[in-house]
């Protein structure tokens, strides 16, 4: 698929390179999603900045370069070389977790004596001098490490690029794409711990990969194309963390969420690996101005020993197509989220579960009433292979899920058989060339 996809576009119309960026990469920035492929080629279509001109096309290798080609509205392509890492100073030297944490008065060990649930409590929220600490630390990490972007922009790796240990932020901007990268690792150094979440506690961190959202009383991120980029937790996996108060010490949110009223979104060719919680569409049960947004396409992503969300959605409807689930049972908690008033429509996508999963674990349910599932396969390729995973929930679980979601989706280009998508996503899905 990937050799596939070089030859179109090196089939395509001249088109100039930018300086040191290989004609490939430049061909591949200028491209625009498809017409029919997915929501985000709904409305406006997503064009990202593919009519650049000479003037607003940028070739960045370090997180300051990175920051200054991130401004202003007019159509602009933006080439990442080598590896960005966001955790640096202005020296583009790197930053520790003590560096934000100076002169706050933090200390993991002041925190944990001070919050620890046998002196504490567990009936509400950390309060006063060392959590205002940790506020503090953790604000002067997010101002490091979070990168907005802006509308009108396509961000692009060229060969083996990296952004590392950055919030990659679409907040309340229009028309963006984002290919060809890997995007590892949103640490976050400071943790807040939750007592009242859940009936044992649980530590929550801040920072997703990329965040798609919106600002109070403005809308969502709209016409968003997430294209053949892979997602880790890169060199601090949360599986490696200690645990305080019995629960993990959790240093990763999500690897793609898509919120606050954001819109028309296609997420297509990615790889998502060894993490916790992977894709949030909805921030919130009570967040109703989300009606009628968070209309989101997912297809032919390779989700490989992941914990959960691959999605959760609330409220919106959500096309989940062709995807590759290669799940750990050690680990692994569910795939499709049913939340509150959510419509998911699911179709022809694999499973690999090693005999280890049964399928009525593949949804979990959070209010939602009703997810529609066809065409899907686990761990074979003939007919006895192919699950009704409504119809397994509904064995093992009350009340009962509504098999049908009163929307059938319009915007794809094409859904391929079911036996096909091992093959097809192994090969396809993450960056170009990039062969895992």
């Amino acid at each position: 698929m990937r050799l596939l996809a070089s030859v179109l576009l090196i089939a395509t119309a001249g088109v100039a390179a930018a300086q040191d960026v290989p004609w490939f990469y430049s061909v591949l920035a200028r491209q625009t999603l498809d017409a029919n492929d997915g929501w985000a080629s709904s409305g406006p279509g997503t064009t990202g900045g593919s009519a650049a001109d000479s003037a607003h096309i940028f070739v960045v290798t370090t997180r300051n370069e990175l920051v200054a080609a991130l401004s202003g509205t007019d159509p602009k392509i933006i080439f990442v070389k080598g590896t960005i890492n966001a955790s640096v100073d202005d020296n583009n030297q790197p930053l520790a977790c003590a560096d934000y944490a100076a002169g706050t008065g933090y200390t993991l060990d002041a925190y944990l004596a001070a919050y620890d649930p046998a002196v504490w409590g567990r009936s509400k929220v950390p309060s006063g001098d060392l959590e205002n600490a940790r506020k503090a630390a953790a604000s002067n990490q997010q101002k490091r490490i979070r990168l907005n972007i802006t509308s009108n922009t396509t961000l692009v790796g060229v060969g083996d690029a990296h952004i590392v240990g950055a919030h990659v932020r679409v907040n309340s901007v229009q028309n963006v794409i984002i290919r060809n990268l890997h995007i590892d690792d949103a640490f976050d150094c400071f943790p807040q711990w939750d007592p009242t979440d859940g009936s044992t506690g649980n530590w929550n961190s801040a920072y997703d990969n990329i965040s798609l959202t919106g600002s109070s009383g403005s809308p969502g991120a709209t016409n968003v194309w997430v294209d053949h980029c892979e997602f880790t937790d890169g060199a601090h996996p949360d599986s490696a963390q200690p645990s305080y108060f019995g629960r993990e010490f959790v240093q990763h949110d999500g690897e793609l969420d898509i919120t606050n009223a954001s819109d028309l979104v296609t997420v297509s060719w990615n790889r998502f690996r060894r993490h916790d919680k992977v894709m949030l569409i909805g921030s919130s049960d009570s967040a109703t101005a989300d009606r009628g947004h968070l209309r989101v396409t997912i297809h032919h992503n390779l989700f490989e020993n992941l914990v959960q969300r691959m999605p959760r959605v609330r409220f919106g409807q959500v096309h989940v197509y062709n995807n590759y689930y290669v799940l750990d049972p050690t680990t692994y908690s569910y795939s499709w989220g049913v939340g509150i008033e959510s419509q998911i429509f699911a179709e022809n996508n694999f499973f690999q579960t090693g005999g280890q999963v049964t399928p009525d674990r593949f949804i979990s349910v959070f209010k939602g009433t009703a997810i529609f599932a066809d065409n899907t396969l686990v761990d074979g390729f003939l007919h006895r292979n192919q699950v009704d995973v409504v119809a397994a929930y509904n064995a093992t679980h009350d009340p009962d899920l509504v098999d049908g979601v009163g929307w059938t989706p319009t915007f794809f280009t094409f859904v391929f058989p079911t036996p096909t998508i091992p093959i097809l996503v192994r090969l396809g899905a993450g960056p170009f060339f990039d062969w895992h």
